[in-house]
This record gives C-alpha cells, structure tokens and sequence, in this order.
C-alpha cells in the first residue's frame, strides 16, 4: 500500500499531463494520484506527480517557481501562441536585429502582466477558455500580475532571414505563461512570435537532472523507490520545530502558538508558509500569521494536515 510521495517525471512531448497521471495510476495501483499543474501536450520537462496522501500537497507544489527553455520563432503568430495552433500571420522578420531583440526580451524582467491566452485552462464564467476557444469564442481576459526573476538568451540563429529563432532560459513565478512571452515579445517588434519549443527545467525544488521517464518507472522492480518523501517535497518551505506538548493540537487542526515553538526562523513575513515539524516528522504546513490581540505575537495557522494522529 502507497502511503504517499511526490514523482518526479521526465514528461514526454505528445503525452497530456492526465495521460502522465493514468500511466502512474496503473503503476501504483491506486487512483489517488494528480499532478502539480498542467504541463501543454507538445512540451516536455519536470511533471511532479503526487501519489497517495501526497495528493493533498499537489497545490502547495504547484505554487512555486518554474524555470524553463523555451525558442521562440520569429515572424509567425498561431492563434494557440505556440506551435501546435493554427497559423494566422505570417510576417518577414529579417530586418530585426539580435542586439534589438535582446533588450525587448529582458525588457520583460520584473513583475509584470499578462492576458492569459484563449487556449489555456484558466475558467471565466465556469468555463475554461480552451473550451470556448474551440466553439469558436473569443472572450476578454483580464490581465494577469506574474514576476520574471530572470531571462536570457541562450542561442540563436537565422538572424538576417525571415524566420529567426532564440532559444532563451526563463525563471518565473506560478502561473507564468511562457508561450504569452513569446506572442508579447513579437507584438513588441511589430512583427509576431510564438512558441516553437518549451522544456521544463523545474519546479520549485524538483529538476530535469533527477526525473525518472515513465519507461524507467515502469521497469523499477520497486516503482516506490521513486516517490520523494512530502518534507522533501517541501523543503523550499521554512522549517518550524515545535514542542511536543503542541503535537496534538497541532494534528487536530488547531493554531501553534509561541509557547509550543521549539526554534523558528527569524522574520517570518505574514502569510509565509512554513512546515511544522516534530523532529524529523512532518505535521502540517502553516501559514504565519501576525495578531495584535491580546498581545504581539507570531502564530502559525495549519493548512494542509500531513499527520492526522498526535
């Protein structure tokens, strides 16, 4: 019986993210598995994949940065922003220079916004806005705040010709549309982009060095060998130790406050997650909260139970 851990994919191109997570379903035997945030069919990389009780960290694994390589092409707009879509525009791109499009790419550091694209899983009115893509429909986005922590480029070629292509490195915040860079950066040069190619590098603390393919998976006499244990999975959290006075409280849901803290770090901002930890077991992950009332004072709010019982 799988009591729970957290895959670390090689995702294929060609295959879904929920095709990655029926494969894992077969191999474990068990249907609690769900992955840590839709990676597109055509692209490949880092896919986390959540099995048994791990399922219930997937969101707090999804929510951390991403890097990724992405190429970019110049001079060709699909409706999809990447190379699977439909061609709408077509464009000669040989009057840009590599030195222009360097300082428009990295222009784009920084935080800033984007209007999610038409196919993607972001719900307006209930409805995702692939779905409304493929009757047809176009709807207005709302724009989105995301952080670009760095860009750069990484190679390129066909600078003079009508189609150049880049191949750039970006490390971003959740929810980050790399394809929507790529469409932005060709509007920027009045000439249109989309995305040729994206691999994933990582997610949060999981990387491309230390993935398993499904092939390897599938050939492990133990496929559980694999699964990385959910304070690993994690460990980009802050740790908080607590007394083992609090334990029991703390399993039942309840808020740690300072008397039942063993260490912490320093400067905990509000709204920081952390893990609350008795010893090397993992109990919950919190959120650090600030009250006034009836004294200053530094509390720690469960929102995900790892450990049910004290």
């Amino acid at each position: 019986m799988v009591q729970g851990g957290v895959l670390n994919i090689l995702k294929p191109p060609g295959m879904t993210s929920h095709d990655v997570v029926n494969f894992i379903r077969k191999i474990f035997n068990t249907k609690k598995v769900g992955h840590t945030g839709t990676l597109d069919p055509a692209a490949a990389g880092v896919l986390p994949v959540c099995v048994g009780r791990a399922t219930k960290i997937a969101q707090y694994i999804a929510g951390t940065d991403k890097t990724y390589r992405a190429e970019i092409t110049l001079g060709i707009t699909t409706d999809t922003q990447d190379a699977v879509g439909k061609i709408l525009q077509v464009t000669d791109a040989s009057a840009v220079k590599e030195e222009q499009f360097r300082q428009v790419l990295e222009s784009f550091c920084g935080h800033i916004e984007q209007i999610p694209p038409m196919a993607s899983a972001v719900k307006i009115g209930g409805k995702k806005l692939y779905q409304l893509q493929r009757q047809g429909k176009e709807v207005e986005r709302s724009p989105r705040p995301v952080t670009i922590y760095n860009i750069k480029t990484v190679w390129s070629t066909g600078w003079g010709t009508k189609h150049p292509r880049v191949l750039f490195d970006v490390h971003c915040s959740k929810g980050t549309y790399v394809r929507t860079i790529c469409n932005d950066i060709g509007n920027k040069l009045l000439v249109g982009a989309h995305m040729s190619f994206l691999l994933r590098i990582s997610v949060g603390q999981f990387k491309i060095d230390d993935t398993y393919t499904l092939e390897e998976l599938q050939q492990m006499s133990d496929p559980g060998e694999a699964l990385v244990d959910m304070d690993t999975a994690l460990s980009q959290y802050p740790e908080v130790l607590v007394k083992t006075k609090a334990v029991k409280s703390i399993t039942s849901g309840a808020k740690l406050y300072p008397p039942g803290v063993l260490r912490q770090p320093d400067q905990l901002p509000p709204g920081q997650l952390v893990r609350l930890k008795d010893g090397d077991t993992l109990l919950a992950l919190a959120v650090t909260q600030y009250e006034r009332q009836p004294m200053e004072r530094v509390v720690f709010k469960p929102v995900c139970q790892v450990k049910i019982n004290g």
